[in-house]
């Protein structure tokens, strides 16, 4: 994988995120600080290209803590290839995020969001009429997070809600780990199986396993159709795993 990388097709995005994602990808990086409670080396940044400026996330390669449990690859890595698959299922969760270099070697770098302060997030974790909210716990059943937290949840003003740290995704093995249970067992929305069957027509067609394959193994790709299938095949939320804790620790 090379660096300054962009995932996605760009013709294919709305303007607004292909010029976000150009500016991730060929803007200058300039460190501002640390985002101290990150386990690994999280360092908020400026980016600038010719007279656009913009706030982002750039976690470097470098900065990584070796996890047994993830032994190849990248979490920078898989952090992209979270958004690959949230923009390909039209979930849109996760913010521009691309595969550069930066002041501290190659990293994932992704589009700052400011989160709406005037929401609860944990009343928000525990809601079961919101559809974003339950077409997120889909999205981590496809990416099998090992780690969505309360705080992972990021609501903006303008009622989209994103989401933040895919790290810890895309393990061969069930790993589902999360605060959103409250669907677990019952059937898919019909708008969450339209966009399970979007991944796997992009799989099947190559062009998305292509995409993946430039951050994931490809035992971990092929994790990735077969959780894909498994949803489509049963259109119901998944249950929780018996041998994995099933919700993060801390919560929030």
């Amino acid at each position: 994988m090379s660096d300054n990388t962009v995932a996605c097709d760009a013709d294919d995005l709305p303007e607004g995120e292909r010029e976000a994602l150009e500016l991730l990808t060929r803007g200058a990086l300039t460190v501002e600080g640390r985002l101290v409670d990150a386990s690994n080396a999280t360092l908020f940044c400026t980016v600038r290209s010719h007279g656009t400026v913009a706030n982002c996330v750039y976690k470097p390669v470098a900065g990584e803590r070796p996890l047994w449990d993830f032994p190849r690859g990248t979490l920078a890595g898989r952090e992209v290839a979270a958004y690959v698959v949230s923009r390909a299922a039209g979930w849109n969760f996760v913010p521009p995020t691309v595969m550069r270099d930066g002041p501290f070697g190659p990293g994932m770098c992704q589009l700052w969001i400011d989160l709406d302060e005037s929401v609860d997030l944990i009343a928000l974790a525990r809601r079961t009429d919101y559809q974003p909210l339950r077409e997120m716990a889909v999205f981590d059943a496809v990416i099998n997070n090992a780690d969505r937290k309360i705080g992972h949840l990021l609501p903006v003003a303008d009622g989209h809600l994103y989401g933040c740290d895919h790290g810890i995704c895309f393990a061969e093995e069930y790993k589902l780990r999360t605060v959103l249970w409250q669907w677990r067992g019952e059937p898919l929305p019909e708008r969450a199986v339209e966009a399970l069957r979007r991944l796997s027509a992009g799989l099947i067609d190559g062009w998305l396993a292509e995409e993946l394959g430039s951050h994931l193994t490809r035992a971990e790709v092929k994790a990735t159709r077969t959780r894909i299938d498994l949803l489509v095949a049963s259109r119901v939320h998944p249950l929780p795993p018996e041998d994995w804790p099933a919700v993060p620790w801390p919560p929030y």
